[in-house]
């Protein structure tokens, strides 16, 4: 048994824990995690530098549909996440046979629901970019990439499903190397078919390197996850109405967070449509570049979701305070440490992802205004993320999208009138800088609830 196993199953036996155990602890899941958001990363912006040496066009496609895409995409990842809290939490009170259980209604629901999705997509692939607004010559590029993300919505998902339950049971590494086993596969499928097919063949490389990583994620967690694994273990998957209604009251407000929060994304790129292309590429190339600083937050997000669930689980009322720290502060540091290096390498990274001068242009504006953004933002991901493993998720939802929706959208909106994309990116980092904020106020009221619950 590892260092990181010992001590995670100390939080589950209710074992004594120095304050360097529990930052070691943090840190054998953080930087896993970090390592496995920035193998996405990577990947991101591999398939943008490629796709932008297409041209504006090519890459104002593909950031037409990429607030759907994210959307439809992340609706039933959100509900599964409802799954992967019980199964922490069950893992933490050393109730392995109910953490299997919980897996099956999970890939039982959210496969289902996975299918579904893919086939309204492709229902509405031809004529969904033309309504947000696009150029014909835009709108036609994006339809043919809409139309191949669209089918792989169920690979998709299950391979969200697969590493989340890795992550609940306190296993990093594994999502981690399955990131950057994707992220090689989606470069060298890209080298084949990007010159093919242009847009479309960076599609199909992102979906045959999903496949591949899928397939291979999931046999590990069904055989040979000590805590998950299914072979060996029969259960039913047929669905169970307490398990799911348990899962939908912690993963329903995030799904319909995630809708809303995708809707306003919608809406602000259609704020920022009328710009042009030059515009359109600059804003989807700028969110991709600025993943370097939050992707990592996202990270130690997890982290602390699994550290968190578990000593719920565990009932270790003083491991939730300590972790709770220890994430929120890591997670600021890393995020504020790479804002600087944002705002100082905007000009070589927009460089990096395209060749056209006026996009460059835009875009390095607009991370520099964003890179201010940066540790308040940090703030609100992890804070979530400890709400997450808390089971707590309506009230951080709500704000989360009454920030987005009366602070983000009315900003930008009014900004982009006089300021263009410079003032949609200023409205963005106001709203992130307030979220933030908030969301510790609310972490630290919520401290002192956690306590009491806990000494009951």
């Amino acid at each position: 048994m590892s260092r990181k196993q010992r001590l995670l199953q100390q939080v589950r036996d209710g074992g004594a824990m120095s304050r360097r155990d529990k930052l070691n602890l943090v840190l054998w899941l953080s930087v896993p995690a970090i390592l496995g958001q920035l193998s996405t990363i990577v990947m991101q912006y591999i398939d943008t530098m490629m796709v932008g040496q297409l041209g504006a066009t090519a890459t104002a496609s593909i950031g037409l549909v990429s607030t759907t895409c994210w959307l439809f995409g992340g609706f039933s990842a959100s509900l599964g996440a409802g799954f992967g809290v019980l199964v922490a939490q069950h893992i933490g009170a050393k109730e392995n046979a109910e953490a299997r259980n919980v897996m099956r209604q999970a890939i039982t629901v959210c496969m289902s629901l996975g299918l579904l999705i893919s086939l309204f997509c492709v229902s509405i692939h031809s004529w969904w970019p033309v309504r947000l607004g696009g150029s014909p010559e835009v709108a036609a590029l994006s339809s043919k990439y809409f139309l191949v993300w669209s089918l792989t919505v169920p690979v998709m998902q299950l391979l969200f499903l697969s590493n989340g339950m890795l992550r609940s049971s306190g296993n990093m590494k594994v999502p981690m190397m399955m990131g950057v086993m994707m992220c090689m596969l989606d470069v060298a499928f890209n080298l084949v078919l990007i010159p093919i097919w242009g847009v479309v063949g960076a599609a199909l490389a992102t979906t045959l390197a999903g496949i591949v990583t899928t397939a291979c994620s999931f046999t590990y967690l069904v055989t040979r996850s000590p805590e998950l694994a299914l072979v060996g273990h029969p259960g039913r998957f047929r669905p169970q109405w307490d398990v799911i209604r348990r899962s939908f009251r912690i993963g329903l407000p995030m799904a319909v967070e995630h809708v809303v929060f995708c809707g306003a994304q919608i809406v602000s790129t259609m704020i920022v449509a009328p710009l042009g292309a030059v515009a359109i590429a600059a804003n989807t190339i700028g969110v991709v570049v600025e993943s370097l600083c939050y992707m990592p937050g996202y990270g130690i997000g997890d982290a602390a979701a699994t550290l968190i669930g578990q000593s719920y689980g565990a009932r270790r009322g003083d491991l939730i305070r300590s972790f709770s720290i220890l994430t929120v502060l890591l997670g600021m540091g890393v995020m504020s440490l790479l804002g600087v290096v944002m705002y100082l390498a905007a000009p070589v990274l927009m460089a990096m992802m395209t060749p056209d001068l006026g996009v460059q242009a835009e875009g390095v504006t607009a991370l520099r205004i964003e890179a201010f953004a940066e540790p308040m933002y940090a703030a609100s991901i992890v804070v979530y993320g400890v709400f997450m493993g808390l089971g707590d998720t309506l009230v951080p939802c709500i704000l989360n999208l009454g920030s987005i929706w009366l602070v983000r959208i009315p900003l930008a909106y009014i900004l982009a009138q006089t300021m263009g994309l410079r003032g949609v990116w200023l409205a963005m980092c106001i709203e992130l800088t307030v979220r933030g904020l908030i969301f510790l106020i609310r972490l630290r009221m919520k401290k002192i609830r956690v306590h009491e619950v806990n000494k009951e």
